[in-house]
């Protein structure tokens, strides 16, 4: 999916913009606080219906404004441009839009616009808690294994009527229901977590990784979030006795992690902050390069102040192989000498943002 026509309203320090985005490579410059993250803040909302700085909704809504839209269209295909747009208001509501279909399911728009975001905090990826990673793993199921999706709901919805009947101390008989569901789901989020890492994306993760962070040799594992050797069933059967006295689950694929080690290590100990991101960045060019080769979708990939702890060699190496894996960019920086190796490129348009506007280079 490439987006074409941008329109945003309302949003953070920009009032109304619209600007038209180019297939390939789109470089916003502009000092801080003019207004450049607030537009991949903006194109975040499409691809998660949620912010990548801040928590609360409101928090980005214009001042005195009550709500915030974000719109978009697509190059055509096929004959066909599609559209899209999400509002999020002061109380909470979302509002999503799709080729002129409202919907209030976030998950809706999600599904078509696979967005991925590279900011200073990336390396939060692997030094933050495991369900970091593990929507790192399910980001990816969401897009190309259908039946995850409802995997994961039903899962989730089963869990916490499991952990609400824990906390009253139902009777065993109580919880069979729940338990089965639970389990069937659960093992069925498991195998498929560890089949996307084992089969394929563990195999992209490392061969990116040899160009981004060639002195370094990763072992890459998932736990599943249970010991290994019984099922689900049996570690839930298992724990039981502790988990009512505790009021919730302890095991499961909600406990999973993914585990990334140098020499036995983990690589939060071992890796500089730089590296760390350099690591992030290897992986979430393997998701692009996974999700193109499973469903010959592109991803839209947003690169906050890309200068932040990246030397102008690493830079180029993940700009470049992101630039060759049928991506579109959009990519944030203070100055535009940061991103001098970018001047041969001809497929790409320089915008320069001021007071939440854009005006492009010519």
């Amino acid at each position: 999916m490439i987006l074409d026509k941008l329109q945003i309203s309302h949003f953070r320090n920009i009032d109304d913009l619209s600007f038209s985005a180019h297939k390939s490579l789109n470089l916003f410059i502009g000092e801080n606080g003019s207004g450049k993250s607030s537009i991949l803040e903006a194109l975040h909302y499409l691809g998660f219906a949620r912010s990548f700085r801040t928590q609360k909704h409101r928090n980005v809504i214009s001042y005195e404004k009550s709500s915030f839209t974000v719109f978009c269209s697509t190059v055509v295909v096929d004959g066909k441009r599609q559209k899209f747009g999400i509002s999020r208001h002061l109380d909470d509501r979302c509002f999503v839009n799709i080729n002129g279909t409202k919907s209030k399911r976030a998950t809706d728009l999600a599904s078509y616009l696979p967005i991925q975001i590279f900011t200073p905090q990336s390396s939060d990826l692997l030094l933050g808690a495991p369900k970091l990673r593990r929507r790192y793993l399910d980001w990816l199921l969401f897009h190309v294994e259908q039946s995850f999706n409802l995997n994961f709901q039903v899962f989730n919805r089963s869990l916490k009527h499991l952990n609400a009947l824990y906390k009253s101390n139902q009777p065993v008989q109580a919880l069979e229901y729940w338990h089965q569901i639970l389990c069937e789901n659960g093992e069925e989020i498991s195998t498929k977590r560890a089949n996307l890492l084992n089969e394929q994306l563990k195999h992209l993760i490392n061969a990116n990784l040899r160009d981004f962070l060639p002195e370094f040799c990763f072992e890459i594992s998932y736990y599943r979030g249970w010991e290994k050797g019984c099922s689900l069933s049996d570690a839930v059967m298992k724990n039981r006795h502790r988990d009512q006295k505790n009021g919730f689950l302890s095991v499961g694929p909600h406990k999973a992690d993914l585990r990334i080690k140098v020499q036995g290590v983990n690589v939060h100990e071992v890796l500089s902050r730089g590296q760390l991101r350099m690591l992030v960045a290897g992986m979430q060019l393997a998701q692009t390069q996974y999700l193109h080769m499973k469903t010959a979708k592109t991803s839209i990939f947003l690169l906050d102040d890309v200068g932040a702890e990246l030397d102008e060699e690493k830079r180029k190496v993940f700009i470049s192989r992101l630039n060759t894996s049928d991506t579109q960019l959009f990519v944030t920086a203070i100055d535009i000498k940061q991103l001098e190796f970018l001047e041969n490129y001809n497929d790409k348009k320089v915008f320069h943002v001021e007071h939440g506007q854009v005006r492009e280079e010519i």
